[in-house]
């Protein structure tokens, strides 16, 4: 996968003095600079532009789910948002108001905030993940992020760090004291759907290969079939990659593999179509769900996660599964059982932690 570096910068004046703009200034040397008071919101994309900005909100935020789904329960590190991969079925093109990506300065300030959070429970194991707002490590080989998380969460014994990424960078993850504590994610797919949805995603073999390499330094691995799309013959595409994927890595090293419906809010049909009028995906078989977004008909959000679940049950029948936001039909149809069996979805993961990364339980 090529990295395309930005052209432009644009600093806010208040986080010029940031390490993130060190590392930059340092990685970026052919991008020119330009220090503001304030980034105004616009609505021009333009995807060599990066913003770099004093971000005033929260930088812990729960998982966004709703009451009629069963939800992981993980929280979500915000260091950034919009994302230039541009895949078509992408959220953020409805869901944030402005085009560029943009980057958070005020790292001190982030950790200083997690750190909080964290010293108010250390009872508990804390799921924390990035890649929700933009991907995980698709700017690392400039911001060196990982560098500055990865050791953070190996000196946090009751938390883990899930970065997910559709890219195969992972040069700077190299060499880190990580001490089990970050799990390396993929989002995968069939190729038939890479192609056509993910055109600027790195293919599933790079992924496949930077996976395998992670797992070579220690790394815990995840992978995320979501979103799963109904195309002719997506039986055999996707069995291909999970068959590519169990062949790349040792199925121990994975503590869990998601799998989620194509879902969307309907405001994304429109912005599909014209953002993207060479795909299909927007002129499925649709109903509106609980939550208000659109979904596959039940029969066949079924079809895909039995016929998944089978396949990934013979390669390891204990690695744990799971849906992104289904309800108790769907999972007892799929799988058997529903979360609540097992204690709620977030204690099947707390627990999928605990057997293949030696992480807990912690005492009360």
């Amino acid at each position: 996968m090529k990295i395309h570096a930005p052209k432009r910068v644009i600093v806010e004046s208040a986080a010029v003095e940031s390490a993130l703009v060190a590392s930059l200034h340092k990685n970026l040397p052919d991008a020119s600079f330009e220090i503001v008071d304030k980034i105004s919101d616009t609505r021009h994309r333009n995807p060599e532009i990066l913003e770099v900005v004093d971000f005033r909100g929260k930088f812990l935020k729960s998982c966004p789910g709703t009451r009629h789904y069963h939800c992981c329960g993980y929280r979500i590190l915000h260091f950034g948002a919009q994302c230039p991969l541009d895949c078509s079925y992408c959220i953020l093109q409805a869901y944030l108001n402005q085009p560029n990506l943009r980057l958070f300065g005020n790292l001190d300030a982030m950790l200083g905030e997690l750190s909080e959070v964290l010293a108010q429970n250390r009872r508990s194991l804390h799921r924390i993940g990035t890649g929700e707002f933009t991907d995980s490590l698709l700017l690392d080989p400039f911001t060196e992020l990982s560098r500055l998380l990865v050791p953070y969460f190996a000196r946090t014994p009751n938390a883990i760090l899930e970065l997910k990424t559709k890219t195969n960078f992972v040069e700077n993850l190299r060499g880190l004291g990580h001490q089990g504590h970050t799990i390396i994610a993929w989002s995968l797919n069939s190729e038939e759907v890479r192609k056509r949805e993910e055109p600027f995603a790195a293919t599933i073999a790079e992924r496949l290969k930077a996976a395998r390499s992670c797992s070579g330094e220690g790394y815990f691995l995840a992978f995320h079939f979501d979103p799963i799309i109904d195309y002719p013959g997506w039986k055999s595409g996707y069995a291909r990659t999970l068959d590519r994927l169990f062949a790349a890595v040792d199925p121990a090293r994975i503590v869990w593999i998601s799998l989620g419906a194509l879902r969307f809010m309907p405001a994304l049909k429109a912005i599909i179509r014209t953002r993207h009028p060479s795909s299909r995906i927007a002129y499925g078989e649709f109903i509106r769900g609980l939550d208000g977004k659109m979904r596959y008909f039940r029969d066949i959000r079924a079809e895909f996660y039995s016929f998944m679940v089978d396949r990934i049950r013979q390669a390891d029948p204990c690695l744990c599964t799971y849906l992104c936001m289904e309800d108790d039909d769907i999972w007892k149809e799929s799988f058997g059982f529903s979360p609540e069996e097992r204690g709620g979805l977030s204690q099947m993961l707390d627990c999928a932690v605990e057997k293949r990364m030696n992480i807990g339980p912690f005492d009360l």
